[in-house]
């Protein structure tokens, strides 16, 4: 009974699945909406690859636009003072502010080289905190001036990341600093030197404070020097940071010193 029927049934034909649509590729993309997607790519991928892929994604990591989501997005406490002092929307240098997402200057210690690590010692030289010689990769110069060992690095503050509206806008300050010890036994000086640079390296502003004498002792004493520029010159491009030392008996023997941690470091003003 069964068989008869099932012979009666209609035969039942399975249904196909329907052809997948070909999912859409990140060029099909409405500009809006790639935009959106690419500003979740970390800025050093934006700048390094995602530029290179073709005009279109060219254009839109070097559009303000791409960049201005990010900043509101990831630097939202900086957000009110950016968003007051942005560079120019047809500024002709590319991704200014990429520069400023990818680095992130503001609070960071700009030096390359605090600790002066690097190199073989030399007599009457500045010595990194794990006893090596002072070098950085930024433009050094070295002047011989007797009885004086220096050594001289110059920040780029538009290289770093900033960009002119923003230091000349009265909110910015740049704090510099320095620790040091005498672990010779020598009578020294030690004098830091900061200048502040406009594009053609004329000189601003600078701090320097009165050489600091290290007296001879048998114990280790380290020393700081310390100050805060809270009314930037307009026009402020470079930093030149500067150590010198010399020792006060001109002994033949090396004397160093140590240096721990120095800094240069641009944050917001507070008032």
């Amino acid at each position: 009974m069964c068989a008869s029927a099932s012979k009666d049934l209609p035969t039942r034909v399975p249904t196909l699945d329907p052809q997948p649509k070909e999912a859409l590729g990140l060029g099909q993309l409405p500009t809006e909406l790639l935009e959106v997607v690419l500003s979740h790519v970390p800025p050093h991928v934006l700048l390094g690859r995602c530029r290179r892929v073709c005009p279109r994604w060219c254009a839109l990591v070097d559009c303000q636009a791409l960049w201005l989501n990010i900043l509101a997005r990831d630097h939202a406490a900086l957000w009110p003072i950016i968003s007051t002092y942005l560079p120019p929307a047809d500024d002709p240098r590319p991704c200014v502010l990429g520069r400023f997402c990818e680095r992130r200057p503001i609070g960071r210690n700009l030096l390359r080289n605090p600790k002066g690590e690097g190199g073989e010692p030399r007599k009457g030289v500045l010595m990194g905190a794990g006893g090596k010689v002072l070098r950085g990769r930024h433009r050094k110069a070295k002047r011989h001036v007797p009885g004086w060992c220096h050594k001289k690095e110059v920040l780029d503050l538009e290289e770093e990341g900033l960009w002119p509206e923003l230091l000349d806008s009265g909110k910015m300050e740049i704090c510099v600093s320095d620790w040091w010890t005498d672990q010779q036994y020598t009578d020294s000086l030690y004098r830091l030197i900061v200048q502040h640079l406009d594009a053609s390296q004329a000189v601003l502003h600078h701090c320097s404070p009165l050489p600091f004498p290290i007296p001879q002792c048998r114990n280790s004493f380290s020393f700081e020097a310390s100050h805060v520029f809270s009314n930037l010159r307009i026009g402020v491009h470079f930093v030149s940071f500067e150590h010198w030392v010399r020792d006060i008996d001109f002994c033949s023997q090396p004397y160093l010193i140590y240096l721990f941690n120095s800094g240069v470091i641009v944050r917001v003003r507070l008032s």
